[in-house]
């Protein structure tokens, strides 16, 4: 399983999320830190889930962090987020 499929798969099962869209940024990294050959460092997260309702922005991004921890403190050098609730969600 790549590491995009894994940050799918727990960000599923731990916020059962209506929309979740994980991109792959790492190639538009390139030299910086954190990159590597192969990509799979930098990501683009947006979560669009009822477990948001209530919390502050930082609350947020920790339920992610904390669902992604493993990866986190391994192969992934940079993560972006965008946690919004069902009624804050706009296409």
């Amino acid at each position: 399983m790549s590491v995009r499929e894994t940050i799918e798969s727990k960000l599923a099962a731990a916020l059962n999320p209506v929309r979740l869209e994980v991109e792959d940024d790492s190639e538009s990294h390139r030299g910086h830190g954190g990159w590597r050959e192969g990509g799979e460092t930098h990501f683009n997260v947006l979560a669009v889930a009822a477990v948001f309702e209530g919390k502050s922005r930082v609350a947020r991004q920790r339920l992610v962090l904390d669902a992604l921890a493993e990866e986190m403190a391994g192969t992934v050098h940079a993560l972006s987020m965008r946690c919004q609730t069902p009624a804050e969600a706009t296409d």
